[in-house]
C-alpha cells in the first residue's frame, strides 16, 4: 500500500474527495479541514494500492494540486487492515510489479545529478577496478563495479526519453559525459604515476593480464550481458523488486572498460585502449536499449490500466453510471 498527505486549497477538498472516494483501490480517507498552515488549507490523507496509484495521481494532478498544494508519497510496509485488504484486491495485478512513475522519477532525478559525490564516486570506482586489474584481482574489480554510480544516470536516461522529459536526459546525459572521462583520465594519471614510481611494472600487455584482455574484447555475450542487467536494473528500479540493483552493477563492464582505458593509454597500449572504449560503448548502447524496452512495455500496461479507470469513472473521476 502507499499512503498519500495532500495539502490543498479548501475550495479543491470536494474535487479531491470525490477522486480519491470514487476509486475502490483508495482507503483510509481521512479529511483534516483547515489543518495546513503553509500553504493555508486541508489535508487529506489516504491509502492506496500500489497498482492503481500514478492512476490517482495522475487525476489529482489534473487538479494542479502541485501547483496550489503538495502530494506526499510513502511507502507502507505493513498494513493491518480487512478495508485495505479489499482495495488491493480491487487494483488489478500484482503490487511488486506494480510501477509508480512518480516515484520512478525521483529516484532517477537523484541518480542522475551531475555532483561532486557523483564524480568522487565514479573516480573512486574507476581506482579501485584499475588497481584490480593490475593484480589481477577478481575481487578488487568487483568492488569497483559496486561502488560505481553510472547506473543513475543510464536510467534517468531512459526514464527521460520514455516520459520526454527534456530537463532530466539532458542531465543524465550531462553526468554521463563528465563522469566517464574524468574517471579515465584519474586512471590515466594514477597509472602513469604507479609506472613512474615503479609500484607497478613498467610494461603492461594483455597477454599478461587475463581481465584487461577480456575487457578488452568485447563480444556478443556482453552486448548480451549488457541487455539482461538493464533489464534487471530498471526493472528493480521501477518495482517494488529493488534488491536486484546491485547484481546490476556487478554485471555490467563499464566501471573495467573505464579503468582499463585509462591504463591502456597511460602504457600506450592503443589496441587495447580501443576495445575498451568499444567495450564501454557496447554496455552504454545495451543498457540504454534494454531499459527503454522494459519501461516502454510498462508504460504501456500503465496506459492501459489508465484507460480502464477512465472508463470506469470518466474523465473528471466520477463514477459511471451506465
Amino acid at each position: 500500500m502507499i499512503h498519500l498527505r495532500i495539502v490543498c486549497p479548501a475550495s479543491s477538498s470536494p474535487e479531491v474527495l470525490e477522486a480519491l472516494e470514487s476509486n475502490p483501490a483508495v482507503v483510509n480517507v481521512v479529511m483534516l479541514a483547515g489543518a495546513a498552515r503553509k500553504p493555508v488549507g486541508d489535508v487529506v490523507l489516504c491509502d492506496v494500492a500500489r497498482e492503481e496509484t500514478s492512476v490517482v495521481l495522475d487525476g489529482l494532478k489534473a487538479l494542479h494540486l502541485e501547483e496550489v498544494g503538495s502530494i506526499a508519497i510513502e511507502t507502507i510496509e505493513t498494513h493491518i487492515s480487512h478495508a485495505s485488504a479489499q482495495a488491493v484486491e480491487a487494483a488489478a495485478g500484482s503490487p511488486s510489479d506494480a510501477v509508480i512513475w512518480e516515484q520512478v522519477t525521483a529516484r532517477t532525478s537523484e541518480s542522475a545529478e551531475l555532483n561532486a559525490s557523483f564524480l568522487i564516486f565514479m573516480v573512486l570506482a574507476a581506482l579501485i577496478t584499475a588497481v584490480g586489474i593490475f593484480l589481477d584481482s577478481p575481487i578488487l574489480i568487483v568492488g569497483g563495479m559496486v561502488v560505481g554510480p553510472e547506473f543513475g544516470p543510464i536510467a534517468g536516461l531512459c526514464v527521460a526519453l520514455i516520459s520526454r522529459r527534456r530537463e532530466l536526459a539532458a542531465r543524465s546525459a550531462i553526468a554521463l559525459a563528465v563522469g566517464f572521462p574524468l574517471a579515465i583520465l584519474a586512471t590515466l594519471l594514477a597509472a602513469a604515476i604507479f609506472k613512474e614510481t615503479g609500484i607497478t611494472p613498467a610494461v603492461f600487455t594483455e597477454a599478461d593480464h587475463q581481465f584487461s584482455q577480456q575487457i578488452a574484447h568485447p563480444d556478443f555475450l556482453a552486448f548480451f550481458i549488457a541487455v539482461c542487467a538493464g533489464m534487471a536494473g530498471v526493472l528493480s528500479l521501477s518495482t517494488a523488486k529493488s534488491g536486484a540493483i546491485v547484481g546490476v552493477l556487478i554485471s555490467v563492464t563499464t566501471i573495467p572498460a573505464v579503468a582499463n582505458v585509462g591504463i591502456a593509454a597511460a602504457y600506450g597500449e592503443f589496441g587495447s585502449m580501443g576495445g575498451s572504449l568499444a567495450q564501454l560503448g557496447l554496455n552504454i548502447v545495451g543498457i540504454l536499449l534494454a531499459g527503454l524496452a522494459t519501461l516502454g512495455v510498462q508504460r504501456l500496461l500503465y496506459r492501459r490500466r489508465h484507460a480502464r479507470h477512465q472508463a470506469r469513472t470518466g474523465p473528471a473521476g466520477r463514477l459511471s453510471h451506465k
